[in-house]
């Protein structure tokens, strides 16, 4: 997508609304909105990703790529398109013009603070311009913001949903001071739509977890959400094998034994690494290839995670627990559970849903061991579906029915309340007017409409606070913040 036009970032029509609207129209307030939910286990969604998506796109990519390029070829691309696929005479140029001239965006973006969970039908954030001539820039943006907010937001969330089922089971079987942050990690990488795509997603599951495969993530975190993984736990990889190696070792090896000693004595032996063990025979290797490599594994200055990749997770995971116990031992923590020798662990790479995660748990938990006992991975089908009453539940826009929607605007200086209302609609009808969201005796947010944007903003409990305004980051979060927001303190 690099060196497009930010003003070619719209549906086709978006081109065309500004003459569309009311004439002296000075000013557009929308917001954007989780309407309802798809999903029963969620009635909230985690505020996620606003922040990355200002300083990418709202600063960065419009003075990369419109307000810093020469006038006459940002607006010829722009008018070269508009004429091939739209028609000359179907939009005017002219407010693109005015908008270069301008030489930055007149935009206002006030929203809840990133790492907080919002009810439906809460407004999370809102925009309006700043400048009287461009009150058909905010949705305008509609497409862009609405494309790049709702799959972040949805990562938070499901890291935040495994994140509970973990501080459920730790609770229960765990030593207070097991780190909950490192219980699960994210291998959606390869299986999401597209790298950008990953990249988000992996942030957003680092509101939860600080263990994940997609290493961008970290750059990104960095650039966009004040951190420096040198001196935070940002996010953490791990040495692993994979079938190309073993299969590789095994063709000139002849076995699997080999490989194992060598990473535990010459490649890794002052480093925990997982090895995944299902190339041939699974439980060949757990069974007899572990107590030959004994010694070995003992000697190890670090823990060897016996990895599974196929077959039924929920079996796979809590029997190779209950073997290493047979084989390795360990010890009773206080809580009364059993934790396994630190040289070896259990560790399933992906196919771990909400579903498997909380039945892997419970057996564990049932059988008298320590949940810490493995390390669980959540693949790609986790970050973009979940199923629910036997019915594969796919992640969309839709899953909270996340839109932007104008419910304000001022002509001639006087304010107009506007809304949505289907008759038939139902979860479509829209806020009317400015709103103020505001935190209950619960702690909840809640949120009344009908207000000026005068009102709305001189608001003191209005927790909609301006994070952009006219090109500029006027209020940063930090990845600890949105954590210990989040979590309450205790990520």
């Amino acid at each position: 997508m690099s060196n497009i036009n930010p003003m070619l970032l719209i549906d086709f029509y978006k081109a065309v609304h500004a003459e569309m609207l009311p004439q002296n129209i000075t000013k557009s307030v929308s917001y954007f909105t989780p309407r309802m939910s798809r999903v029963k286990r969620w009635d909230k969604v985690v505020m996620f990703g606003l922040q990355g998506f200002i300083k990418k796109y709202l600063i960065d990519y419009f003075n990369n790529e419109f307000f810093n390029r020469n006038f006459d070829e940002a607006i010829s691309e722009y008018r070269r398109i508009m004429d091939a696929a739209l028609g000359a005479k179907a939009y005017k140029i002219d407010k693109i013009e005015k908008l270069h001239k301008l030489g930055y965006l007149p935009i206002e973006i006030i929203s809840l603070p990133e790492g907080t969970l919002v009810p439906m039908h809460v407004p999370m954030f809102g925009i309006t311009n700043t400048h009287p001539d461009f009150a058909w820039l905010p949705q305008s943006l509609e497409s862009l913001i609405s494309a790049e907010s709702w799959h972040p937001m949805l990562a938070a969330t499901v890291g935040y949903t495994y994140r509970q089922i973990v501080n459920k089971y730790y609770s229960l079987t765990c030593d207070d001071n097991a780190d909950r942050a490192r219980a699960l990690g994210a291998f959606d990488f390869r299986g999401e739509e597209c790298t950008d795509s990953a990249i988000k997603a992996g942030a957003g599951w680092c509101l939860s977890f600080v263990n994940t495969a997609t290493v961008p993530t970290i750059p990104y975190l960095e650039k966009y959400y004040c951190c420096d993984c040198t001196k935070e736990p940002v996010a953490f990889g791990s040495p692993s094998t994979e079938h190309s190696v073993m299969c590789s070792n095994y063709a000139v090896d002849g076995d699997e034994i080999t490989l194992l000693r060598r990473l535990l004595t010459e490649i890794y032996p002052e480093t925990s690494f997982s090895a995944v063990l299902d190339s041939y025979d699974y439980w060949n290797i757990i069974e007899n290839a572990l107590p030959k490599l004994k010694k070995e594994i003992l000697a190890h200055n670090g823990c060897m995670l016996m990895r599974g990749d196929s077959g039924d997770c929920v079996e796979v995971v809590t029997k190779t627990v209950f073997k290493l116990w047979e084989e390795f031992g360990g010890t009773v923590n206080s809580k009364g559970y059993k934790v396994l020798n630190p040289h070896v662990k259990a560790i399933y790479g992906d196919s771990i849903t909400v579903q498997r995660c909380e039945e892997i748990y419970k057996i564990l938990s049932d059988n008298g061991f320590a949940c810490s006992n493995a390390a669980l991975g959540v693949g790609s089908f986790s970050m973009q579906c979940i199923e629910e009453d036997g019915i594969l539940k796919p992640f969309t826009r839709d899953t909270f029915s996340s839109c932007i929607k104008a419910t304000y605007c001022e002509i001639d200086g006087k304010p107009y309340p506007i809304f949505k209302n289907p008759k038939d609609g139902g979860f479509k009808k829209s806020q009317k007017g400015c709103c103020i969201v505001e935190k209950n005796s619960e702690d909840e947010y809640t949120f009344t409409d009908g207000h000026t944007w005068q009102e709305a903003r001189q608001c003191a409990e209005n927790q909609l606070v301006t994070v952009f305004k006219d090109g500029e980051m006027i209020k940063e979060q930090t990845l600890q913040e949105i954590r210990n927001s989040l979590h309450k303190g205790s990520f």
